[in-house]
């Protein structure tokens, strides 16, 4: 599912741009993904649409979020202080977080904890689905492995 993501994020600037659904699905699949791929990343993505339009309530300046135990789990520690890190840094609006939660906590599934790689996927779709790119610093952080990075 999750390349199937990357995929999408790569090759559409907006989920406007992307074809209708049947359009897609043969798209995708003539690219080479496999059926169950598409399903899950279609549904993931209406669920995406959905979590997106529910989560617009505000939040309190100053406020903290706390996980509940069955998100602890899900997510597990890396997830979770790398949501923390986006919110300090200020990057990732509540009602964005939240909707990072969402989306996680529906892709983690049985394979708890979700892996942080995984999680910098939903980060990135979550700001796709609203027309945005996160800042150049972020998304170097959100796109370049720890290996891979250069320190100066």
């Amino acid at each position: 599912m999750f390349d199937v993501l990357v995929y999408l994020y790569e090759n559409y600037w907006r989920p406007d741009a992307c074809p209708d659904e049947p359009q897609l699905r043969r798209k995708l699949s003539a690219v080479g993904f496999e059926t169950d791929e598409i399903q899950d990343a279609l549904r993931w993505l209406d669920g995406l649409a959905s979590s997106a339009q529910s989560q617009l309530r505000a939040q309190a300046p100053g406020s903290l979020r706390v996980y509940t135990d069955g998100e602890r789990e899900a997510l597990g520690e890396h997830s979770i202080a790398f949501l923390g890190f986006l919110d300090s840094a200020g990057v990732l609006p509540p009602a964005m977080r939240e909707t990072v939660i969402d989306r996680a906590l529906a892709a983690a599934g049985d394979n708890a904890p979700l892996g942080l790689d995984d999680l910098k996927i939903i980060v990135l779709m979550v700001f796709w689905s609203h027309g945005e790119e996160p800042d150049a610093l972020i998304l170097d952080e959100l796109l370049v492995d720890d290996e891979d990075r250069l320190i100066h």
